[in-house]
């Protein structure tokens, strides 16, 4: 789940252009490659395709915000709500078929940029520092995540409960940390996976 919020710019741009190109009647400009891939059957719904290309859109903002508070590159945000802003101005302003393009073109660069952004600040030193919360008594405590090896398991220092990773986790800080485990920080697999 963490994998997919950490990807929702790219996840809505790719289904912003999905949705556009099963859109011919609006975007004349994908309609031979809708065609090609026999997404033309798909105008009949042209309605609702619109409606999920905004919602894709939508999401992509929402990716590009999110991974904004993790590396602190404001371009691929700023491209993003440009784009945004030029899709929601053509759908609910005034229809100009170029305008959409801009944006939808603005929104899958600020994805790409993001992307790049992403792994460069998924390369610097990772945080040491985790506060785990126990899921069964909600304590909270601030432990250093060891670099070199996994924590499998940790034990509540107020009700002594027995945490162990969640499934799909590779560890209890990924789990129950306010921090994920460095590995994963840094874009690595945890030794556990």
């Amino acid at each position: 789940m963490k994998r997919v919020i950490h990807s929702l710019d790219q996840i809505g741009s790719v289904g912003a252009l999905l949705a556009a190109v099963a859109a011919p009647c609006c975007f004349p400009l994908f309609a031979a490659l809708a065609a090609t891939f026999g997404l033309g059957a798909l105008g009949r719904f042209e309605t609702t395709t619109l409606y999920f290309f905004q919602g894709f859109a939508l999401v992509a903002l929402i990716g590009l915000a999110l991974s904004y508070r993790k590396h602190r590159q404001l371009g691929p945000v700023a491209a993003g709500l440009l784009g945004g802003l030029a899709v929601a101005y053509s759908f609910y302003w005034d229809w100009r078929i170029d305008l959409l393009y801009a944006g939808l073109t603005a929104i899958g660069i600020a994805s790409v940029w993001n992307w790049f952004c992403s792994r460069g600040s998924a390369r610097s030193e990772p945080v040491l520092e985790s506060v785990i919360t126990c899921p069964s008594c909600g304590h909270r405590s601030e432990e250093t995540m060891p670099t070199n090896a996994c924590l499998f398991f940790y034990d509540c220092t107020r009700c002594n409960t027995r945490l162990k990773p969640k499934p799909g986790d590779c560890c209890v800080f990924c789990s129950y940390g306010s921090v994920p485990c460095p590995p994963i920080q840094i874009g690595l697999h945890c030794c556990a996976q």
